[in-house]
């Protein structure tokens, strides 16, 4: 690998519960366990560490426990965070409550890292070689936002886009700003659908990329279907690897960390997304957010995927 993942995203710590079930409104229910980890854009950064990638932090982190915790798990996975402590804030937390078919629904309170500050993120250089991770949650804060569409035209090198769940709140002019520079948008079936305004996903597929442009790609994640890669007007599937899932949280964000290694490494898409595909396959199979394979795990699985 000669580049880096630039990962602009955000790290939070999930508390995540695991429910029999989601309570009613007004109800309440026993968690049968519950875990304070780290989350959100550290699922994608570890998922690249662990196959290999050299990972830089650009996001915002601030002064408190949460955010000792999450400095910590980046170290442990050897990712470099490019930016100072905000000093006047902790990091956010996300309540993961997961039900028994491994199904989770999120709360989220944002903090420190949602407002990243442009003069910092300005001070982030990107080469050819890299690519740069952009998550939908940063388009929602207007701190981040502001500062990712006054950085994003001076970026040299490959974006890779994860819209996130909420794409339908993000404006429509930040988006129609963001997509044409972006060479890869990742994204889940739901989202893709959302986004493009189309019931069915290849339909959905082939409109997103058409609102890229040229020679950029769209990654539809289809679960254990695999995913649909539109590329150029042509649409292929790439297979999944059914598994039994035990938690799906994180299975998105790993795909997307395996995928921008597999650009790293110089891979085509095609061979990117099937090996995204069964990293996120054996990621469901465990517990917790950032469920990542270690790239000698994957290439056993891959070896002998039953």
């Amino acid at each position: 690998m000669t580049g880096r993942l630039v990962h602009t995203g955000q790290v939070v710590l999930d508390l995540v519960m695991r429910v029999p079930s989601l309570p009613p409104t007004g109800g309440d229910v026993l968690a049968e366990s519950t875990e304070l980890l780290p989350g959100g854009g550290f699922n994608v950064m570890a998922a690249a560490a662990r196959s290999g990638s050299e990972v830089v932090y650009a996001g915002a982190h601030g002064t408190g426990r949460f955010a000792d915790q999450a400095r910590e798990a980046l170290r442990a996975e050897g990712i470099e965070a490019a930016q100072p402590q905000q000093p006047d804030s902790d990091n956010g937390i996300c309540v993961a409550l997961v039900e028994p078919g491994g199904e989770r629904t999120f709360v989220t309170g944002v903090g420190a890292e949602g407002r990243l500050l442009p003069e910092q993120l300005a001070k982030v250089r990107t080469e050819a070689a890299d690519v740069v991770y952009l998550s939908g949650y940063s388009l929602l804060h207007p701190s981040n936002r502001e500062a990712l569409l006054a950085w994003l035209p001076g970026v040299r090198s490959r974006v890779l886009l994860d819209p996130c769940p909420l794409v339908a709140d993000i404006p429509a002019d930040v988006l129609d700003a963001v997509l044409p520079r972006v060479d890869v948008l990742s994204c889940n079936a739901e989202e893709a659908r959302v986004l493009a305004g189309a019931t069915d996903s290849e339909v959905a597929a082939g409109k997103l990329a058409g609102r890229l442009g040229g020679s950029a790609a769209v990654v539809l994640r289809d679960g254990p279907s695999g995913c649909l890669l539109t590329v150029g007007g042509a649409t292929q599937r790439i297979p999944g690897f059914p598994v039994t899932p035990v938690d799906t949280n994180g299975a998105g964000d790993t795909h997307c960390g395996v995928l921008a290694a597999m650009l790293l490494e110089g891979a085509d898409l095609p061979t990117a997304a099937l090996r995204a595909n069964a990293a996120a396959a054996l990621s469901v199979q465990h517990r917790g957010p950032a469920t990542s394979p270690r790239r000698e795990d994957l290439d056993d699985f891959l070896t002998n995927p039953t």
